[in-house]
């Protein structure tokens, strides 16, 4: 279970807890420790795995992902893993490239390609600007289908741990096309106050981020995932939670609706201390 204490990763981790299946986490601060910057501490953590979800932290589109995936899918189909889930960013082409490597492994394989997590906006970096009322990205008046990680996690296990997964690739989104002024409007409507959606430039976001301290490379991703990934290319939905799961997409306001109170007890901790 790579990225096992991230957004999905640690859903996935507590529904396969839940149904008495061993799991082994991995993370820098589990026991073997994983990094994806340290190959040679790969093989301890892969020792006795059958199935693998494998996510890559910060993203696919990330420098040296794509070796990475390579690099990591190849001993892991040498040590035994026999299947293998991938996370994978719609719409990305390096993305696409590591999904390929994947379904070129020689293990089973199953693809959860998505779009824009909506918790990214109560456990994410779009938190603060929530909490302070105004959300300002490069993002225009774009549409995006924003996928709930709940969603994700439950076809995830699905294709872990059930039959009919194997060889499938499924496009996970919402059941609707959201622009970021229609989040700020369903985000007012679940916290009773005003929150705003303020279009800027690539230029203005990556400056406010840097002020903020975001790290440089991270700034750069970011950027490059609003200005090449956010113009409109994933505009559409698709039908992959029902494909995987026989049950229609969670929707934003019912996400919206029961996240409030992330934002109501953050709010109330200046230090920020109930973020963690």
């Amino acid at each position: 279970m790579l990225g096992g204490t991230g957004k999905t990763g640690r859903r996935v981790t507590d529904r396969l807890t839940a149904l008495g299946l061993p799991v082994r986490v991995g993370s820098r601060a589990a026991e073997p420790p994983f990094d994806w910057a340290d190959r040679d501490g790969w093989a301890p953590v892969l020792r006795d795995v059958d199935a693998v979800y494998l996510t890559y932290y910060p993203d696919l589109a990330f420098p040296g992902a794509l070796d990475d995936i390579r690099a990591f899918t190849s001993l892991a189909v040498r040590s035994g893993v026999g299947r293998l889930v991938l996370l994978s960013g719609r719409g990305e082409p390096l993305a696409e490239a590591a999904e390929r490597v994947v379904q070129e492994s020689g293990a089973e394989w199953t693809i959860v390609r998505c779009g824009w997590f909506m918790q990214n906006f109560s456990e994410g970096y779009l938190l603060e600007p929530v909490l302070d009322g105004v959300i300002a990205l490069p993002a225009g008046d774009v549409a995006e289908p924003f996928v709930d990680v709940d969603d994700i996690a439950d076809v995830a296990v699905a294709a872990l741990t059930g039959p009919g997964h194997a060889g499938r690739l499924y496009e996970l989104t919402g059941p609707r096309l959201m622009t970021f002024a229609d989040v700020a409007d369903e985000l007012s409507k679940a916290t009773g106050r005003q929150i705003a959606y303020l279009p800027v430039t690539a230029g203005e976001y990556a400056a406010a981020a840097a002020e903020h301290g975001v790290p440089e490379a991270e700034i750069g991703l970011l950027t490059t995932l609003f200005t090449e990934v956010l113009d409109g290319r994933n505009a559409y939905l698709a039908d992959g939670v029902r494909e995987a799961l026989g049950r229609p997409a969670r929707d934003f306001a019912d996400y919206a609706r029961d996240a409030a109170g992330a934002w109501t007890v953050a709010a109330r901790d200046p230090s920020g201390g109930d973020r963690a």
